[in-house]
């Protein structure tokens, strides 16, 4: 009996190794299934990000093809009551037209907040700046003295936007590119004084004699 007892007292140091290695192989298959998890949590995440983005840009989409049409059909009003407003008289005598005007002016701001609350937006580009092709359409080409080749002179019909994109290009008249090179006389000038050196020369000795 004895040397049974010793025999079995000697077992439990093995026993712990073995379940110490036991525990310790548990928890890194833990861990790993652990992260395993997390990676596939955080991809379902990314994939709900996308499909909700997805979801947004297709009802943006929808909602502007919904009312597109609408709001070009609407656009020739605006054109209307801006041509109105255009060719009053700097000074209205009579009180009943000057009435008739300011009418005119308070439904065109009307119509352009409508526009503006429903996401379309006016493209008016000023004097100067640089043709986009992408918002404008030019419909003339003309020479310009105080505005530099490729420039807007003037807007013949103001374009809009629906939420970014354009249902119709401002109709713009542009400086012509080749009517600002006759501008640089005086660079010119001096250019052509650096360029030919025979002549410069006599005649700077003509004025020092």
């Amino acid at each position: 009996m004895s040397d049974e007892f010793e025999t079995d007292g000697a077992e439990p140091a093995d026993l712990e190794q073995d379940a110490t290695a036991i525990l310790n192989a548990a928890v890194e298959q833990l861990q790993v299934e652990n992260a395993a998890l997390k990676e596939q949590a955080l991809r379902y995440a990314a994939e709900a990000d996308n499909v909700k983005r997805r979801a947004e840009r297709e009802g943006n989409d929808a909602r502007a093809f919904a009312i597109q049409k609408f709001a070009q059909s609407l656009l020739g009003v605006a054109d209307v009551l801006q041509r109105a407003l255009s060719s009053v008289p700097a000074e209205i005598a009579d009180p009943a037209f000057k009435n008739f005007v300011a009418g005119i002016d308070m439904t065109e701001k009307e119509l352009a907040g409508a526009f503006e609350k429903n996401g379309v937006k006016k493209i008016a580009p000023m004097k100067g700046d640089r043709f986009d092709p992408h918002l404008h359409q030019a419909v003339m080409e003309q020479p310009s003295t105080d505005v530099e080749g490729g420039g807007v002179i003037m807007v013949m019909q103001a374009g809009y936007e629906l939420f970014g994109r354009v249902i119709r290009p401002a109709m713009v008249a542009v400086a012509a590119k080749t009517a600002a090179s006759p501008a640089p006389s005086a660079p010119q000038a001096n250019g052509y004084a650096h360029g030919s050196g025979e002549d410069t020369g006599a005649s700077i000795d003509t004025q020092a004699e």
